[in-house]
């Protein structure tokens, strides 16, 4: 875990729980207190070995048309992690208090469904992955981390898997997260959560 603790980092992203694709919820989650955060550079046997940090500045999913810029996010006023601006031609964000993609742990992009009177968001068709397709993470130093669909989820915000998704992992993943379910006057009631595992590299 970078910049922030693991227990500051997860109290924040689970208050956002992309709350900008609907209204954005008051900050009001905990965790339990980490044993420590993962070593870098460590991965099970045969796994990938993780990269070097360096921010994401592009994302590509084949298997949805996926082909956008990355922003970085930070924290809002109210201490909710920031969504992406509501704009024609919406980009994802990168959550930068998360590891960067290829790091070990899990590396945080946001997106919306949709984007209020522009239509469609850059993730409205995030629920159609399946376990196996895979994800291209570019970064600013001129790689590519690779990352392979290991879990597709459709939850209720109010029951948020908030150490599944946040919590400490000791390979590099990827999380990419937007809102789902039907549509109503007071936004999603779902978050569509998109599991990746780092499967390769290319410069």
């Amino acid at each position: 875990m970078t910049s922030l603790s693991r227990r500051a980092f997860v109290t924040a992203a689970t208050a956002s729980l992309l709350a900008g694709c609907g209204p954005r919820p008051h900050p009001a989650a905990s965790a339990a207190p980490s044993a420590g955060p993962p070593t870098p550079g460590r991965a099970p046997a045969g796994a990938v070995r993780a990269l070097a940090r360096s921010v994401p500045v592009r994302l590509a999913i084949p298997a949805i048309g996926v082909d956008t810029p990355v922003l970085r996010l930070g924290l809002a006023a109210d201490g909710s992690v920031q969504v992406p601006p509501v704009t024609d031609h919406d980009r994802a964000g990168w959550y930068r208090h998360s590891p960067t993609p290829g790091q070990v742990g899990p590396s945080v992009i946001l997106g919306h469904v949709t984007v209020g009177a522009y239509g469609d968001g850059v993730f409205r068709h995030l629920d159609r992955l399946r376990r196996g397709d895979g994800i291209a993470v570019r970064l600013e130093n001129g790689a590519s981390a690779g990352f392979t669909v290991t879990t597709v989820r459709t939850v209720a915000k109010a029951h948020f898997p908030t150490e599944a998704v946040y919590g400490d992992v000791d390979r590099p993943e990827l999380r990419l997260i937007t809102c789902g379910g039907p549509r109503t006057g007071g936004g999603y009631p779902d978050n569509v959560i998109v599991f990746a595992a780092l499967s390769g590299r290319t410069s």
